[in-house]
């Protein structure tokens, strides 16, 4: 069985820029420090897994997507982003492009939306699908066989890690954030319902559907509050909803390659080298893409 990995970018992007110094400049004394560190992630990661295929998405905007049609408060409460951040990102996708890895990147999507379809469109054609991310919403596309890989904190979740990890199965990720909501995307969920609380009433129920239709149980159950968990659902339930729907993972996203258009392609040596120069990159990273094993 061959292996499809699907990368979501943004966070190493992050990742590199706040940890590498931005001292680190190009030839016009611009700071390269995430394309560094994101140029270095990629490298490991091929290194240590050795993927027959590959996908990169990137974010075509980090503030906005057909979530921000349903509710305009989506993402909004982020600071924004620094600019000499943001001014790396296009190069990021280039070097990606340059060594013939395959990028996508899509207007209205997301990019956990564009590994979701991915993995949707794949998972049956005799793949491992490697989903590589930090952000815990993409667990929700766990199912037999793959794997959740946070490769900053070596963590590794397959089915049953996820559920461990989080109290809930993987299918039940959404209802989870539907309960709790997300801060970081500014899903608001029911207010007063943490963690705990949301496993526990999807250990019961199952679904955010189930709750809603048996919400009488929930005064029997052994949680904290019960009486005010209740009076909390039924005072957000349509907020709940939303919730839900804005947590989960579109499959659908207007792309459609073949497998075999997920081999990486020749890399554009010329290219690489020039851009290599351009960004002062010395002779570390250089060798470490002399030593890329699938390339």
């Amino acid at each position: 069985m061959s292996k499809l990995m699907l990368i979501d970018a943004s966070p190493y992007i992050f990742r590199a820029y706040y940890s590498i110094p931005d001292s680190m400049r190009d030839s016009e004394g611009k700071p390269c420090n995430a394309i560094y560190g994101f140029l270095n992630f990629i490298f490991q990661i091929i290194n240590q897994a050795k993927p027959e295929f590959i996908a990169i998405a990137f974010d075509d905007k980090l503030s906005s997507s057909f979530r921000n049609e349903m509710y305009p408060e989506y993402k909004q409460h982020r600071e924004p982003v620094p600019e000499e951040l943001s001014a790396q990102f296009p190069m990021c996708l280039y070097s990606a492009e340059t060594l013939g890895l395959p990028v996508f990147m899509q207007a209205n999507y997301e990019a956990d939306d564009l590994i979701g379809t991915l993995a949707s469109k794949f998972r049956h054609h005799n793949q491992e699908i490697w989903i590589v991310s930090s952000d815990k919403d993409l667990t929700q596309l766990v199912q037999a066989g793959d794997t959740f890989w946070d490769f900053a904190r070596n963590r590794q979740l397959d089915e049953k890690g996820v559920e461990a990890q989080f109290g809930v199965r993987p299918d039940q990720i959404v209802d989870y954030l539907g309960l709790m909501g997300d801060a970081v995307d500014n899903i608001p969920g029911v207010p007063g319902i943490g963690p705990k609380t949301a496993s526990a009433l999807l250990q019961h129920f199952d679904s955010l559907e189930n709750v809603y239709a048996k919400i009488n149980e929930v005064l029997a159950l052994k949680i904290r509050g019960a009486k005010g968990v209740k009076a909390k659902l039924e005072d957000n339930k349509e907020q709940a909803f939303l919730s839900q729907k804005l947590a989960r993972i579109a499959t659908d996203a207007p792309i459609n390659p073949t497998l075999e258009s997920l081999a990486c392609r020749p890399v554009r040596s010329d290219a690489l080298e020039e851009m290599f120069d351009y960004l002062n990159f010395g002779s570390a990273l250089r060798t470490r893409f002399a030593h890329l094993e699938m390339i």
